[in-house]
């Protein structure tokens, strides 16, 4: 297995997760090619566009994200 640092471990988050996301994401807006033959050609492509499109976004977006959670979260419940 790879040997990247834990310091390193929100990017290795950011890739698995818009790489998964957008694979589903991009099979369910091919599903119209199942019937044409080209399903699996056109999932694939929108794949790797989509995926390219959304790394930078979710490893950006990421800090901002989880500063908002944290801000609409808290730990223990108010007495």
């Amino acid at each position: 297995m790879f040997a990247i640092p834990r310091r390193y471990s929100h990017f290795v988050f950011g890739v698995i997760q818009s790489g998964l996301t957008s694979l589903v994401a991009a099979g369910i807006a091919s599903f119209p090619f199942l019937a044409t033959g080209h399903f699996l050609w056109n999932w694939l492509a929108s794949w790797l566009i989509s995926w390219a499109a959304m790394l930078p976004v979710v490893v950006l977006a990421a800090p901002a994200i989880r500063s908002l959670a944290l801000a609409l979260t808290r730990d223990k419940p108010r007495h």
